[in-house]
């Protein structure tokens, strides 16, 4: 009962090194912003996704381009990434449809779209690499802390004049709960970096598409 108290994780960090509670410690805060960057970038894919799907019904069901702008252009009303993107392309092609030759037109508009198109996959794409980061950084850490933990057990030893194994597990326990915790931190955000990674080129491909595809219709109606 006492050997199992005093290997009991909460008595392990306590008894730890300094230098090991150090990197217990920045594991913990690190792992605690991964979780939080997780969360908070997967409702905003959700969101994204969503009000995608919405503007891709609206748009494709026939209704008039000028009601769709005008509802896009509203600063009243919360648009999706991709109403943005349709917005900057419209704004743009009516300001300079009349003015000059009609291939520089469509090539404004594209512009505007592409430029629209790149703010919103930054706004996408914020706080990918911290988890990339955070995923194979983290691991390393955790083993800094191991080896200068086992380091630590090992170089108590000399002072024993009889090592036993009972005598360095808690010392090598104690470095391994920074593995442990190393790995914690990193294998959510390595797993939550992949599926983020794979939703954000979807959209992208979707907004590459409707470009393309509102550009020929530009292209028709000037």
């Amino acid at each position: 009962m006492n050997a199992a108290a005093d290997l009991s994780i909460l008595t392990l960090i306590a008894k730890a090194t300094l230098v090991v509670q150090l990197v217990m410690a920045l594991l913990v805060i690190v792992s605690i912003a991964s979780w939080t960057a997780i969360f908070s970038k997967g409702f905003a894919i959700r969101r994204a996704r969503k009000e995608t799907d919405h503007f891709e019904r609206a748009f494709w069901s026939g209704a008039e381009l000028s009601k769709l702008y005008e509802a896009a252009a509203n600063p009243r009303r919360k648009t999706g990434a991709l109403e943005r993107i349709f917005e900057a392309g419209m704004s743009e092609f009516l300001k300079l449809r009349g003015r000059g030759d009609a291939q520089a037109t469509l090539d404004g508009a594209r512009r505007a779209m592409r430029a629209a198109y790149q703010r919103e996959m930054d706004a996408l794409e914020a706080r990918l690499a911290f988890l990339a980061s955070v995923g194979s950084v983290s691991p390393y850490v955790g083993l800094f802390g191991t080896v200068w933990g086992i380091m630590h057990a090992f170089t108590g030893l000399s002072s024993l004049q009889q090592a036993t194994l009972a005598s360095v597990a808690p010392g090598i326990a104690e470095a391994l709960v920074a593995t442990a915790i190393g790995l914690f931190a990193a294998i959510p955000a390595v797993v939550a970096y992949n599926r983020f990674a794979h939703d954000i080129d979807r959209l992208a491909n979707r907004f590459e598409t409707f470009i393309e595809e509102f550009s020929n219709i530009l292209q028709r109606q000037r």
